[in-house]
């Protein structure tokens, strides 16, 4: 399909995305995060800190939602979120601008991954709507 080609794209040049995890509370709370990799709409990764809320929330309840936009066309997502601490994938996501965040690198015992595995897919590209599964994508 055009338009999954549209959207992997469109995720492709998206530094930043919007991630919803779930608090304990049972509420969506939504954060921009920055994008280290994708994987067509099927998987992207984004790092944070191991301390965050938001691992919290992930940590009892792996579902989330994400969203990414540009001029006009959207995409919104729907799956699990997994946290990876293992060296080679932190070492792999790595940014040089990230030491702002994690001055001890890539060893800082705060720094991991998010890993988002996508269920569903909501595309909106060139106003074209279509909603797909995750067999579909």
């Amino acid at each position: 399909m055009q338009i999954i080609t549209k959207a992997e794209d469109l995720l492709t040049k998206s530094s930043e995305i919007t991630l919803a995890s779930i608090n304990e509370k049972g509420y969506p709370i939504v954060r921009v995060l920055s994008k280290t990799k994708s994987d067509g709409i099927r998987k992207f990764w984004v790092s944070t800190g191991l301390s965050s809320a938001k691992i919290k929330h992930f940590k009892a309840n792996p579902k989330a939602s994400a969203c990414f936009f540009n001029e006009g066309n959207g995409v919104t997502l729907v799956g699990k979120v997994s946290i990876h601490n293992d060296y080679a994938i932190k070492a792999e996501m790595w940014f040089d601008w990230f030491i702002e965040h994690y001055p001890g690198g890539i060893d800082d015992p705060n720094y991991c991954i998010l890993e988002f595995e996508t269920e569903e897919a909501a595309l909106w590209i060139d106003q074209e709507f279509v909603n797909l599964q995750r067999k579909q994508l």
